[in-house]
């Protein structure tokens, strides 16, 4: 039989007043509250990190988490990531401030010569792990290289045309309405300079701008085409006119096609519209001709890069004349 008392063999505990615990008891027997679940201790960060799984949604009250990465801002510096594309942009003199170079990279031809290109105009060369260079191209394949590049200093929609007069040419301008295709940007780069164009007229809103994706496109040229960007792309179109120019829109739905444009000898802007949409309304509205490239109907339009080379074409050839 358990316990004390009566035929237990053992004297009987005294039965009394005993001294108290002030409540204390009490309080301890009260329990600490609920257990609390995993995602609110304190190692469940670590092994959630280890595991790549997805955070909890937080309790109501609890401290915020941190936001998302927003989109790039303007003044941030561009990283080219690849091999063969660092290699090119190195080639063509792409401005650049730094290249990274991953840890116990595998040291090929083109490794070779990019720290060597980059040796010689003393661009930074810094060694960095892999993940770091991961989060510099935003996940993009680098291959264990990556050129950074500096902001892009846009010029103002007036300095297209004085550089046309610097060089006592007639002016022409591209302007692009609604291309937002950083590497279409690049590609009307290369038409630019190949055709003699003297810069390009970006918005400041809804378009491409000078990104990394463009430096790799245009192959280069960026270096030499300059490229403005305007507040208002109808406001600089009209300030263009009252300097003498003419808008020539480029548009499938437009009725003269681009061959026969009889302002193609005179000082031109060219406005091309997006692949989808064409020229927007107000920009239409601000042309002096808007001007089609016939094709035939299985194709039903070209992207801004194809159809800005083919304009440009026609214009030179009936400048040469």
């Amino acid at each position: 039989m358990a316990g004390g008392g009566k035929g237990s063999g053992r004297p009987a505990k005294r039965q009394g007043a005993t001294r108290g615990t002030g409540g204390k008891g009490r309080r301890s027997l009260a329990g600490k509250g609920a257990t609390p679940p995993a995602s609110e201790r304190h190692w469940f960060k670590d092994r959630q990190r280890a595991s790549g799984a997805a955070a909890p949604s937080p309790r109501e009250g609890a401290a915020p988490a941190r936001p998302a990465r927003g989109p790039r801002r303007d003044d941030a510096p561009e990283v080219i990531g690849g091999r063969n594309p660092v290699v090119e942009a190195l080639r063509a003199e792409v401005p650049a401030t730094a290249m990274y170079v991953a840890q116990r990279i595998d040291h090929d031809d083109r490794v070779r010569e990019a720290i060597k290109i980059a040796s010689n105009r003393g661009i930074a060369l810094l060694e960095v792990s892999r993940d770091k260079l991961d989060r510099l191209t935003d996940g993009t394949v680098h291959q264990g290289l990556g050129l950074q590049l500096p902001p892009y200093d846009y010029a103002h929609p007036a300095d297209l045309v004085e550089h046309a007069q610097d060089a006592a040419e007639v002016p022409l301008i591209i302007a692009l309405d609604g291309v937002t295709d950083p590497r279409n940007l690049g590609a009307i780069a290369r038409s630019a300079t190949a055709f003699g164009a003297h810069g390009i007229l970006v918005p400041a809103r809804r378009s491409a701008g000078v990104t990394a994706g463009a430096w790799k496109t245009s192959a280069g040229t960026l270096a030499h085409m300059p490229v403005a960007r305007a507040a208002n792309l109808t406001s600089a179109l009209r300030e263009y006119r009252e300097r003498g120019l003419f808008v020539i829109g480029l548009d499938g739905e437009g009725r003269t096609d681009i061959a026969d444009v009889d302002l193609a000898t005179e000082p031109l802007v060219v406005v091309i519209g997006s692949e989808g949409k064409g020229l927007s309304r107000l920009v239409r509205e601000s042309c002096d001709v808007v001007a089609r490239i016939p094709m035939r109907a299985a194709a039903e339009s070209l992207n801004a890069g194809v159809a800005t080379g083919i304009a440009l074409y026609e214009i030179a050839r009936h400048r040469r004349r």
